[in-house]
C-alpha cells in the first residue's frame, strides 16, 4: 500500500519522536507494537509473559499480530500513514528469536507498505534505556543490521535518516515521499 510509509531502523535511534511530529502536522501515525506490548505487560493486569526479556518469541508473535491488526485499521485512516515499525519487524524479530522464517516473505508479499523505508541510524548520543527499552546499543545495532538487510531483500528501497534534528529529519522523510509519489 504506497500511502503506508514505515519508519524502522535502531531502536533508539528517535523513531517514536519523529512519529510524535508527523502526527503533530496532522499525519496519521501508528505507534511501535513493541512498546505498546511492554506498556500494557508492565500495566497491571499486563501480560508479563510478553515481555521481551522473558520470552523474546512470545513478544515477537505478539508484536506479530499487534502490527497486522494496525495494518488492518489503518486501511480505514484518510491520507498518508506513518507506521513506528512494520510487520516487516515483527517477523524479522521472530524469525531471531525462534527461527521461524516463514513470515517473512509471506507478509512481504501480502501486507506491502510504500517502497521507501526510512531508517534511523545508531546514534549513541540520544540512545536511552527507559521502561519499554531495556536492552542496550550493542543489541538495538544488531537488530539493525537485521534491518538492513531484510528490507532490500524484500524489495524495498531504504533511506537512512540523518543525525540532525527532528525538523530536518520530518522535512527530509516528507521532501523524499513527494518525489517518489512524482516517479
Amino acid at each position: 500500500m504506497d500511502r503506508f510509509v514505515i519508519l524502522s531502523g535502531c531502536s533508539g535511534g528517535g523513531k517514536s519522536t519523529l512519529l510524535s511530529a508527523l502526527a503533530e502536522r496532522g499525519y496519521a501515525t501508528v505507534e511501535e507494537p513493541g512498546r505498546r506490548i511492554v506498556e500494557r505487560a508492565l500495566a497491571e493486569g499486563g501480560r508479563r509473559d510478553e515481555l521481551p526479556g522473558i520470552d523474546p518469541g512470545k513478544f515477537a508473535h505478539a508484536a506479530l499480530k499487534m502490527a497486522l491488526q494496525d495494518r488492518a485499521d489503518a486501511m480505514r485512516l484518510d491520507g498518508p500513514v506513518f507506521f513506528d515499525r512494520s510487520l516487516i519487524d515483527a517477523a524479522t524479530a521472530l524469525h531471531h528469536a525462534t527461527g521461524e522464517a516463514g513470515w517473512l516473505a509471506r507478509l512481504a508479499a501480502e501486507h506491502r507498505y510504500h517502497r521507501l523505508v526510512f531508517l534511523t541510524p545508531p546514534w549513541p548520543e540520544i540512545y536511552r534505556k527507559d521502561t519499554e527499552r531495556q536492552h542496550d546499543l550493542a543489541a538495538a545495532e544488531a537488530e539493525y543490521e537485521r534491518l538492513l538487510d531484510v528490507y532490500p531483500r524484500l524489495g524495498y528501497e531504504t533511506m537512512m535518516l540523518p543525525e540532525a534534528s527532528v525538523e530536518v529529519r520530518v522535512a527530509e522523510i516528507l521532501r523524499c515521499l513527494q518525489v517518489h509519489l512524482q516517479t
